[in-house]
């Protein structure tokens, strides 16, 4: 079996790629892992160290909008795992046109490629900003998608051309949208491992606006897991929500870094609120969980200790990361 990972240098992307060459998917376990990755500021071969000698690796660094790269590696194929994306909210407000190419025209080349070559299953990992913000309760799949930022917008246009490739061709295109990530290796732009890291070097965390918007935390290594039981057993052309659990507000979140780093409120910098920050993310995992048996199994405060550790134990490899662009709170 050959499962191509695009973006499997990046945060999410490699984590499922080392734990699928370290045995934690048994259908995976002899498969040949191919990463597609084009090592944009926020991917790194380093983050592949770990399984970096496994013989069932084979890394190629390519542009997913490349038709030429991605037909050839596309070659032999029997499962994809879209992970490539522009990702950082702000970054999407500061200039569209990256998030637009990569996320939308990438999206559509890996498609046409999977299509041609006869790809037998194909997973767009997609995001729960596409439908907007939601007062209360929690979004089901088949919610009107509602984005509000450049980066949603672009994801929402992403998951739309995954769908048609499903109902005009017959690809086997499975969608899947997930809360807010955390754990090892994300790039430390993101709201956790940028407060740690700024913190750790005690410099202060900008908080936006009241600090009073919610978001819904999943680890990174649940996200993983829900991803790969959508891959094995999830239906063609079928949406499935995966979320963490645990609803809390930016402030609340910023508590208790402070208190897991061991500083007070001092190191806090109220800033100007994020243009068109939405107010309250919360997904319905009702779907994943009765057909699939997802359930997140991280706790999150030992998740988040955890998190806080590894941080706090490899300062070598965010601190190489934190000068390759201005960094902000997602």
């Amino acid at each position: 079996m050959r499962v191509l990972v695009t973006g499997g240098a990046g945060f999410i992307g490699s984590h499922f790629v080392r734990q699928a060459l370290s045995g934690a998917y048994p259908a995976l376990r002899d498969a040949e892992i191919v990463v597609l990755d084009k090592l944009t500021y926020a991917g790194s071969e380093t983050n592949l160290t770990p399984v970096a000698d496994s013989d069932r690796l084979r890394f190629v660094r390519g542009d997913i909008c490349d038709p030429a790269t991605v037909t050839e590696v596309m070659r032999g194929v029997d499962l994809v795992v879209h992970f490539a994306a522009e990702s950082h909210v702000d970054r999407s407000i500061l200039g569209a046109a990256d998030f637009v190419l990569t996320n939308v025209l990438g999206t559509q080349t890996l498609l046409q490629a999977a299509y041609d070559a006869g790809v037998g299953k194909f997973v767009h990992v997609s995001t729960d900003e596409v439908y907007g913000s939601i007062a209360e309760g929690s979004w089901t799949e088949e919610h009107i998608l509602e984005p509000n930022s450049p980066y949603s917008a672009s994801k929402a246009s992403s998951d739309l051309l995954a769908r048609s490739f499903h109902r005009t061709y017959g690809l086997p295109v499975c969608v899947t949208r997930c809360s807010n990530n955390y754990g090892p290796y994300q790039f430390p732009e993101k709201v956790i491992p940028l407060f740690v890291t700024n913190l750790l070097d005690g410099l202060q965390v900008p908080l936006y606006g009241d600090g009073l918007n919610v978001r819904d935390w999943l680890h990174v290594d649940d996200h993983c897991h829900g991803i790969q039981l959508v891959a094995e057993h999830g239906r063609a052309g079928e949406i499935y929500n995966i979320g963490g659990g645990t609803e809390l507000t930016n402030r609340e979140l910023t508590e208790r870094l402070l208190a897991a780093v061991g500083v007070g409120w001092e190191m806090v910098q109220p800033v100007e609120d994020r243009k068109g920050h939405d107010r309250r993310y919360s997904v319905d995992i009702t779907k994943i969980s009765t057909e699939l048996g997802y359930r997140p199994r991280v706790d999150f405060a030992t998740g988040l200790t955890d998190t806080v550790r590894w941080y706090t134990e490899n300062r070598v490899w965010w601190e190489q990361l934190k000068g390759r662009a201005a960094l902000t709170e997602r």
